[in-house]
């Protein structure tokens, strides 16, 4: 099939197969993906950190899961001890002293927004009635908060055990001047050429890891808080270490240690739990067929998941033609709403969009897709990523990837136009609990 037939014809078949997708506040939104309740992990993807719909969506089907089909992780791309504050919010576990608010650095709009502020208080409702082992929880995946995460694990030792918790603080002494700026850390590394204080992290976790909780109750959810904050710790320190080394080691270390993150929740829940994943689509969807695993040497949890779980990982990626989003120019520069340019000539984001579908499922597993179909989108097309920043004076080459769509997710969520996402101003509401999470 030549180029400009295939141009032509791809978006037709993209109509044929596509499920229009009912309003994101119907119910039967989540019913659409039924197809998906058998997977052991459904990892959620989004094509930016700053669009409105694609949380809506997760939300959405993440009900859907949960209420249906007995999942009961949610593991979100957020650093753990910030999600593990709104953890003990869903679950009604007791406030921990000292733990600080939410996702008070930047991104802050990445999770303090309006739509994640709603899904948590569902959650929380959700639990309300159930006993604490048939409870749905709420967990980070990503290891960038050191400073709590230490905290974090010297707090939990205070109370369980008080001489282990000094051999902490002494091993985690040698992290603690660059915990506010780990990057520091890594620059001094590299400079020294030795990894000053691996050895002390790596003991600190194989101590917690000897200890054995009963994992049905809030003592087990305590432990495996310290355990994952841990094993931050010691990820983090070599992850800020190779950051200076290249890009793809530093990447690899981050999603390996997510992978390994939903795993050790996975084990601590039991045979019969079910994780659902909330995570950019560079993370989510297959790397080994895109640019990232073919070009730059990068693998991610949607690639390590699909080797693990194989049809019991179900990955589904989420794309936009336009609209607004939320995202900044610059690191730790201040959010803006942008507007998005209209997709590229060619890209997956255009065949979608000259479909004339404008809000839709395409369901992209083997035994689903037709052949034609499989045939037209087994070539390489370029695909939009935005994360927290976004440049569109650039966008060709800071934002777009080459992917093959139907290996790299098991399904394409399709939303024409988007809207940016609504920070949270911080405030508490007149009357809401002292534990609110997203407080000030």
């Amino acid at each position: 099939m030549n180029v400009d037939a295939d141009l032509q014809l791809l978006p037709e078949l993209i109509r044929r197969a596509a499920e229009p997708l009912p309003d994101l506040d119907d119910p039967a939104f989540g019913a659409m993906f039924d197809r998906f309740g058998d997977a052991r992990v459904v990892l959620l993807g989004e094509a930016s950190h700053g669009t409105s719909e694609f949380y809506r969506a997760r939300a959405a089907i993440s009900k859907r899961l949960i209420e249906r089909h007995g999942f009961n992780i949610v593991a979100v791309e957020a650093d753990w001890p910030d999600a593990a504050t709104i953890d003990r919010y869903v679950r009604h576990r007791p406030w921990r002293e000292g733990e600080l608010r939410a996702f008070e650095r930047f991104p802050t709009w990445m999770w303090r927004n309006s739509d994640v502020d709603a899904f948590i208080r569902w959650l929380r409702e959700y639990n309300e009635q159930r006993q604490y082992e048939q409870m749905a929880g709420f967990y980070g995946l990503d290891l960038y908060n050191l400073q709590a995460s230490m905290r974090a694990v010297i707090d939990f030792l205070e109370k369980e055990d008080p001489e282990a918790a000094k051999i902490a603080r002494r091993r985690y002494a040698c992290l603690e001047p660059w915990a506010d700026h780990p990057a520091t850390y890594g620059r001094m590394a590299i400079f020294e050429g030795y990894a000053r204080c691996q050895a002390p992290v790596l003991e600190m976790l194989r101590d917690l890891m000897q200890r054995n909780f009963d994992c049905l109750t809030i003592e087990c959810d305590e432990w495996l808080d310290a355990a994952a904050n841990a094993r931050l710790v010691k990820n983090a320190e070599a992850y800020y270490r190779v950051m200076y080394e290249g890009a793809a080691e530093s990447w690899n270390l981050r999603d390996t240690h997510m992978f390994e993150t939903l795993n050790q929740l996975l084990d601590a829940k039991g045979p019969r739990s079910k994780a659902i994943v909330w995570a950019h689509n560079s993370h989510i969807g297959n790397a080994a067929h895109t640019d990232m695993g073919k070009s730059r040497g990068e693998f991610n949890i949607g690639q390590l998941c699909k080797d693990m779980f194989d049809a019991k990982a179900r990955l589904i990626g989420f794309g936009t033609h336009t609209g607004t989003v939320a995202a900044a120019d610059d690191w730790d520069e201040p959010m803006r709403v942008k507007q998005v340019r209209p997709s590229l000539e060619g890209s997956h984001e255009r065949m979608s969009h000259d479909s004339g579908v404008s809000r839709f499922l395409l369901d992209l597993r083997t035994e689903e897709i037709g052949r034609e179909l499989r045939q037209a989108l087994g070539e390489e097309r370029l695909e939009r990523f935005i994360g927290v920043i976004y440049r569109p004076e650039t966008e060709r080459w800071s934002h777009y990837s080459e992917c093959v769509l139907h290996q790299q997710f098991d399904a394409w969520v399709w939303f024409d136009e988007t809207e940016a996402v609504t920070p949270l101003p911080g405030e508490m509401r007149p009357g809401e609990e002292e534990t609110y999470p997203f407080g000030l």
